[in-house]
């Protein structure tokens, strides 16, 4: 991503130490090849130099002091509108967030980017699983047309769940212990979709299954459509799509023997796989997808990052 410059990072509860420590080792993907180091209270990686914030409050972040123009609000806490606004207050222009928000308009690539207005100061990437089905569910829509569907999505930890049962007072399954037990959770993931693609609105819902492993989630989604066809057709409708510029790096294709850990490190959204999915009938068909949850959403983030500076660029002109 070599059209991104990174220039300052914000986090208030680790020092640069750890920073460091953080970013040279990780349990899924493994240790940073390149040179990560403090000096003179900045992170350097690959001798870049990223100016280090540690404020709890959007608004007291100086994003202007240091150039940063675009912001990725990470933190999973400030997803309504005005509360990611606040980072504004500190002399950046656009904020990202990367997560589903109630109220601030959702893009995710490959599916609805087209209609990025600049006027917006505040967007949100939508969620991971998001990005997965949203595709999905595009490819077959423009083609078989979607009556209606249902998406479970299989889903890796995350670090809100616990690692023995606790407390979790509006999600009591949610409280117990990640590492040996498959949890049921809802999730807005699907009806999401129908924001996105508003001719899907009401007619796609799901939820989510909490499983032991650390990383990489499946899509299990089941359509009804219209127009019937045979699965062997799905398969090449598929994989044409993994294959045109319009789908270049958010769809990805396999027919081989594969399991999630094939997936670690794959910058899809998604990854239609042709062995996986099964048909009942010409219109009725079940569809299997892979998405790293953690690299590939990253990775769109960057992408939506890079689009609308890309649009915004040309509006300033």
């Amino acid at each position: 991503m070599g059209s991104i410059d990174v220039v300052a990072v914000n986090d208030p509860f680790i020092n640069l130490e750890y920073m460091v420590y953080m970013f040279k080792y990780d349990s899924v993907h493994g240790r940073f090849k390149g040179k990560v180091e403090a000096k003179d209270g900045k992170l350097f990686i690959e001798g870049q130099p990223i100016h280090v914030f540690n404020e709890k409050e959007p608004n007291n972040i100086k994003w202007g002091s240091v150039g940063a123009e675009y912001i990725v609000e990470s933190t999973g806490v400030f997803t309504h509108k005005d509360k990611a606004e606040a980072h504004l207050k500190g002399g950046a222009k656009k904020v990202i967030i990367s997560a589903p928000s109630p109220d601030a308009p959702m893009y995710v690539c490959g599916v609805n980017l087209e209609k990025y207005d600049s006027s917006h100061t505040v967007i949100s990437n939508a969620s991971c699983t998001t990005n997965c089905i949203a595709p999905l569910a595009k490819i077959m829509h423009d083609k078989y047309k979607i009556i209606e569907g249902l998406m479970t999505t299989v889903h890796s930890t995350t670090a809100t769940q616990k690692t023995v049962d606790g407390p979790s007072h509006k999600d009591w399954r949610g409280g117990r212990s990640v590492a040996n037990n498959i949890i049921p959770s809802s999730t807005g993931a699907a009806k999401a979709v129908g924001k996105i693609i508003p001719s899907l609105d009401g007619k796609i819902t799901g939820l989510a299954f909490r499983v032991p492993t650390l990383d990489v989630s499946v899509v299990d989604l089941v359509v009804r459509i219209e127009k019937s066809t045979s699965y062997e057709d799905i398969v090449k409708t598929f994989k044409e799509a993994a294959e045109s510029k319009e789908y270049k790096g958010v769809m990805g294709f396999t027919d081989e023997q594969v399991v999630s850990s094939d997936f670690i490190g794959s910058t899809y959204s998604a990854i239609f796989d042709a062995q996986g999915g099964i048909m009942l009938n010409g219109n009725f068909v079940k569809l299997i997808a892979w998405y790293d949850n953690e690299w590939g959403y990253s990775r769109r983030v960057c992408d939506l990052l890079v689009h609308i500076a890309g649009v915004d660029a040309k509006a300033r002109k």
